[in-house]
């Protein structure tokens, strides 16, 4: 039994007695997680959109700012401005201490084209380098009221400064062009210009037909006066109508517009042959030239060397007058130009309301 255990070849020698040790468990592995992936797989272009808008961000700000320093300059411009209302553009080059203004009519004569004159004659009185005008004409004439503000306008200013003034006809100068021509030292006109229509002209609308016939609309007026509708935008005048219009409206304005020419050609022209060219007759320059309406046939270079001649000067600056840029003046063509033909109480009275006037041609 002993030799046995002894000899056993299954165990290890010198190895102690007892049971056998248990099976040692192999190493447990360490747990690695796997990448972390997003449930939704990133946008792409994300960060284009933010430099696009960012742009966009960063170009409003200078677009504000921009526009703030231009509304500051805007306005300072405006201040120096403020008793300046028109601007000098040169017309021929010359000393800046020696000029020749040039006075623009231009268009039908309303009040408004009186105001401008007004304007530019107040501009030329202030400024003490100048030492003559020339008034360009080049209009049909316009209303009795304006025509003759121009005209005691230009006379004013000859009176005070002593200070030649030249008539310049382009292109149409009649009826109240030519009244206000009158007032000036000379009268020259280019080759092809047109003046002359010494008479008035008074027009209004007659809506009665229209009204009753084509829209059934029966107009009432009730009058104390007998002569109070006279004459009626719903009717056509009657003879003693027609005869009473001329006597308080046309004559008086016939009238002035011969004693006006009468008094500024009274180098050229006595009172009875002013008189026997108020007729209403237009004449091309030549035509004028011959009759005694105007002094000179010739071109601007020639007006400007006649106003050299007159006020004793070899050399001069001529400039005309005009209007700086301003916001409002644009803004207030634009909002013209867009808006719609309104027929108004306004519109209406204008329409139906006859006017006197200096105008070659048709109301």
């Amino acid at each position: 039994m002993d030799s046995e255990q002894t000899n056993n070849p299954s165990e290890p020698f010198g190895s102690p007695q007892g049971p056998p040790s248990p099976p040692i468990p192999p190493a447990r592995p360490v747990y690695t997680p796997p990448p972390y992936t997003p449930p939704y797989p990133p946008r792409s272009g994300v960060s284009g959109w933010r430099i696009l808008w960012g742009f966009l961000f960063g170009l409003s700000v200078l677009a504000n700012v921009g526009f703030f320093l231009l509304l500051v300059g805007v306005i300072a411009i405006a201040a120096t401005r403020q008793a300046r209302v028109y601007e000098e553009s040169i017309v021929r080059e010359g000393p800046a201490d020696t000029k020749i203004v040039m006075i623009n009519i231009d268009g039908l004569m309303y009040d408004e084209q009186a105001e401008s004159v007004y304007r530019q004659l107040q501009s030329a009185r202030n400024d003490h380098s100048v030492r003559g005008l020339i008034v360009r004409v080049n209009s049909p004439g316009g209303t009795i009221s304006a025509s003759d503000q121009v005209y005691q306008q230009i006379r004013k200013y000859r009176q005070d400064t002593v200070k030649p003034v030249i008539a310049f006809m382009q292109s149409t100068a009649a009826s109240g062009g030519y009244y206000a021509s009158v007032a000036c030292d000379e009268i020259m006109a280019e080759p092809t210009a047109i003046t002359g229509s010494i008479g008035v002209l008074m027009g209004h609308f007659v809506f009665g037909e229209l009204l009753e016939d084509k829209l059934g609309i029966l107009p009432v007026f009730l009058t104390m006066g007998e002569k109070k509708d006279w004459p009626s935008s719903f009717r056509p005048p009657t003879d003693q109508e027609i005869q009473y219009i001329r006597e308080r409206l046309l004559k008086p304005a016939y009238d002035r517009f011969v004693q006006v020419v009468q008094e500024g050609r009274a180098k050229v022209l006595s009172p009875d042959q002013a008189k026997a060219l108020a007729d209403g007759s237009i004449y091309v320059a030549p035509q004028a030239l011959d009759v005694g309406l105007i002094d000179k046939v010739g071109y601007l270079d020639d007006a400007i060397d006649l106003v050299k001649s007159r006020a004793g000067i070899q050399h001069a600056r001529v400039v005309e007058y005009r209007r700086p840029f301003t916001w409002s003046n644009l803004l207030g063509v634009q909002q013209k130009s867009t808006g719609a033909f309104k027929l108004d109480r306004t519109t209406l009275y204008e329409l139906s309301t006859p006017e006197v006037l200096y105008l070659w041609g048709t109301k």
